[in-house]
């Protein structure tokens, strides 16, 4: 049995080499075929938009909040008692300084004028008559035909009816004051506020109790009150001095106001007051920017965005904001160099400016910067870059400021220097 077994192993051994040979030439073929492919298929480097900086005029800007106020302010009282029988304005609209407002009752005030009038006229006979009779003793007393004494009381009744002449003269001037005061005039020119008392009613006049019939606000010019850092008002204060001005309101520094709900900066005004003293609590001054409103449409109250330069005209780099990367503290751009691989550059940020910042350190201009795809593109590695231009929306906001070219509308102080072309105090565009 063990024999047969034997001759029969020994005539399958050959049959199981051949078999087991062409078992590994098979694999080997099948590992072959399996590692082409991987080496035909290795992925392409990434493609990525790259743009130039843009080397451009611009001004840096200070922004604020603020809040706009009337230059005057009149609360309109009541000044004599009396009857409203006439209010001929209508609320909330413009009045001019003189126009009738509310008119009182005026015949009680007729009646006293009238009185005081008689008593004038009453007070100037005797006084006539008492200087005719104190000239007569003079010349008496000369003559020496009447008394010393008589002569004195002549003379006292003559003063006594001047005196009583001025009095009653006082008296009626005062009563036509009044008799005036019965048509209340606008003291200014504003926008003038509802009727606090209406037609028919009665009023109290005299200080301490007068009734407050309403309030006008001038509102062209109108004052925007802005509070800015100590170091920002030095600055504006230099502006000034360096034009040989006493103070901001003769420099005209320029400003520019935004009301909520709008676009752009297209109200220009001047700075024309810095406080006299910075708050201790805060380092902070008040400042005023003075508007034109002949549309009145700005109200006192509102609140606003204000813009003030805190540079001069000066050349920047500008490139996409977006293109800008962090790390930690570190800000860096992705620069394609050359055969097309990415380097990581650190770099300094200057203002922002619309959709582009400036770098102040780090980029020159002619490099180009990875705007579009810089998450697939890796430091050391190749990438296929698609150049395109800074989007030329961007450009025109630059060039358009309240309306008109920024470098236009700012006036050069003469001596910026590289800090302030470079860095901002607080609250920068």
């Amino acid at each position: 049995m063990n024999r047969i077994f034997l001759r029969r192993y020994r005539r399958a051994q050959p049959i199981f080499l051949i078999a087991l040979i062409a078992m590994t030439l098979l694999g080997s073929a099948l590992l072959a075929a399996c590692r082409g492919p991987a080496a035909q298929f290795a992925p392409p480097p990434p493609p990525v938009t790259v743009s130039q900086p843009l080397e451009h005029q611009v001004v840096r800007w200070d922004e604020y909040n603020g809040y706009l106020s009337s230059p005057q302010t009149a609360v309109v009282d009541a000044r004599v008692s009396g009857l409203i029988e006439q209010a001929p304005f209508r609320e909330g609209a413009m009045v001019h300084a003189g126009d009738l407002l509310f008119k009182i009752d005026p015949r009680p005030f007729q009646d006293d004028v009238d009185n005081k009038k008689a008593a004038v006229d009453e007070a100037r006979a005797t006084a006539d008559r008492t200087r005719a009779d104190y000239h007569r003793y003079v010349e008496l007393l000369q003559a020496h035909v009447v008394s010393q004494s008589d002569y004195d009381s002549s003379k006292a009744a003559y003063e006594e009816a001047t005196g009583s002449l001025s009095a009653a003269e006082a008296a009626l001037e005062n009563s036509r004051l009044n008799l005036d005061w019965t048509e209340v005039r606008a003291p200014i020119s504003g926008r003038i506020s509802k009727m606090n008392v209406t037609v028919g009613n009665l009023v109290n006049g005299g200080s301490g109790q007068a009734t407050t019939l309403t309030t006008i606000v001038s509102v062209d010019p109108i004052y925007c009150y802005i509070t800015v850092p100590q170091s920002a008002a030095l600055h504006y204060q230099e502006l000034a001095l360096q034009e040989k001005k006493e103070d901001v309101a003769g420099a005209r520094v320029p400003c520019f106001l935004q009301l909520e709900g709008e676009n752009g900066f297209a109200r220009e005004g001047a700075l024309d007051f810095i406080d006299n003293q910075v708050d201790v609590n805060t380092g902070t001054v008040q400042i005023r920017c003075v508007f034109d409103n002949p549309t009145t449409l700005l109200m006192p109250g509102l609140f606003t965005l204000t813009r003030i330069p805190a540079s001069a005209p000066h050349q920047a780099i500008l490139i996409p904001d977006a293109a800008v990367n962090a790390d930690q503290n570190e800000r860096y751009l992705l620069i394609v160099g050359a055969d097309n691989v990415v380097q990581q550059r650190p770099v300094k940020l200057g203002s922002l400016f619309g959709t582009l910042r400036s770098i102040t350190d780090g980029l020159k201009p002619g490099e180009w910067v990875i705007v579009d795809g810089m998450q697939s593109a890796m430091p050391g590695a190749k990438v296929i870059p698609h150049q395109a231009p800074i989007p030329a929306e961007a450009i025109a906001a630059l060039d358009t400021v309240a309306g008109g070219s920024a470098s236009a509308a700012i006036p050069s102080p003469g001596s910026a220097t590289q800090a302030d072309l470079q860095t901002g105090s607080v609250a920068r565009p």
